[in-house]
């Protein structure tokens, strides 16, 4: 098998899938987020020392770190997006040799090579 996936058209399709379930994710959960704060506007409970449950503020926290984790999965397809335009997608940036196939299609936003990843 070769360093490289069959054909940009074939990452660029992986990446474009990848690219519309994350952003369908982060649509979601940025609606969650919305919720709970909206939830929260008007109440004046204090739900910090609730023993039924999580505090609206650890919702919050939570789904603001998915957000922020969701977003920058985002800016990594785009990155990969832009290696396939610049010619150098399934290329190590550490070492500058390919990247297998294998590992393009598991993660197809790799940086390295599978010895440079572990290294």
């Amino acid at each position: 098998m070769s360093g490289r996936p069959t054909s940009d058209a074939d990452a660029r399709a992986r990446l474009a899938g990848e690219r519309a379930r994350t952003g369908s994710r982060l649509a979601v959960l940025r609606g969650d987020f919305d919720g709970v704060v909206e939830a929260s506007r008007d109440s004046n409970a204090d739900d910090e020392h609730d023993p039924e449950g999580q505090t609206i503020a650890y919702e919050r926290s939570q789904l603001a770190t998915l957000i922020r984790q969701t977003e920058h999965h985002l800016r990594d397809i785009d990155a990969a997006l832009q290696r396939i335009e610049d010619g150098t997608y399934g290329i190590c940036v550490v070492c500058g040799g390919p990247i297998a196939a294998a590992r393009l299609e598991v993660r197809p936003m790799a940086l390295t090579c599978v010895a440079c990843a572990c290294a």
